[in-house]
């Protein structure tokens, strides 16, 4: 029995997140159903990095499992992609060892989530339509960010976590033709917690809330606070550190 990491790209579109539902399509679903049949159509858990949700899409989601087989990297790679519908893909198979995890080994997360500046109907799967913003005023949000904060005010509450303290290294908006990117990369991100920031970054860039009521929602953290929340279509899952 080996262990093999596999990175994955995908299309969120169609499907109702990473997570597997019995009822419904989902990411990990579907890569557990092309890898059956190389075990006597047996399931193979498929173990995420992360659970991305409903809609959102990655470019290099990683995720590990275990399996008894001759087949070489490569020839594996080709069976699952071969079994594979066209909006997920795997892009890279390799071999690991026992103890590596894809979600407890990982070290840094990186997103990206997409602001189109106009209407065009091209990228209304892929980017929230938010129509004309200041950049500079989302900068001044986006910097408050970087540090060490406890995000349970950006965060979907979940009574299981011991804590809600994450990390951020990165945290700035690019603009470039029409299209404004917030690229972020932290320790950890909480459920919901890269929308949660968008949505309230774009409410405040719009003078809908004050930068001191964002600043009180870092400092003074609060369970269930209503708050905005960008659409999941914009939200890509860019890659993942290991050591």
């Amino acid at each position: 029995m080996s262990r093999y990491k596999i990175t994955i790209q995908y299309d969120g579109t169609n499907y109702f997140g990473w997570q597997m539902q019995s009822h419904k399509r989902t990411i990990q679903k579907e890569i557990e159903i092309a890898l059956a049949p190389l075990n006597e159509n047996k399931r193979v858990k498929v173990i995420g990095a992360g659970r991305t949700d409903t809609g959102v899409h990655a470019f290099a989601q990683v995720a590990h499992f275990d399996l008894d087989t001759n087949l070489k990297n490569t020839q594996l790679l080709n069976a699952l992609n071969a079994r594979l519908p066209n909006d997920i893909k795997i892009v890279d198979v390799v071999q690991t060892g026992a103890e590596f995890h894809a979600r407890f080994s990982a070290k840094k997360r990186y997103y990206q989530y997409q602001c189109y500046l106009s209407k065009n109907l091209l990228f209304k799967n892929q980017a929230w339509l938010i129509g004309k913003i200041e950049k500079s005023k989302l900068d001044i949000f986006a910097k408050k960010i970087i540090g060490t904060h406890d995000f349970l005010s950006f965060s979907k509450l979940n009574i299981k976590l011991d804590n809600t303290l994450c990390s951020i290294y990165q945290s700035e908006w690019i603009e470039s033709n029409n299209m404004l990117t917030f690229n972020v990369c932290g320790s950890r991100f909480l459920h919901h917690m890269v929308r949660y920031l968008v949505g309230t970054m774009v409410a405040g860039a719009q003078g809908k809330i004050s930068l001191k009521y964002f600043e009180d929602l870092l400092s003074n953290p609060q369970k269930n606070v209503k708050i905005f929340k960008a659409p999941p279509e914009g939200l890509i899952l860019i890659g993942i550190d290991y050591d």
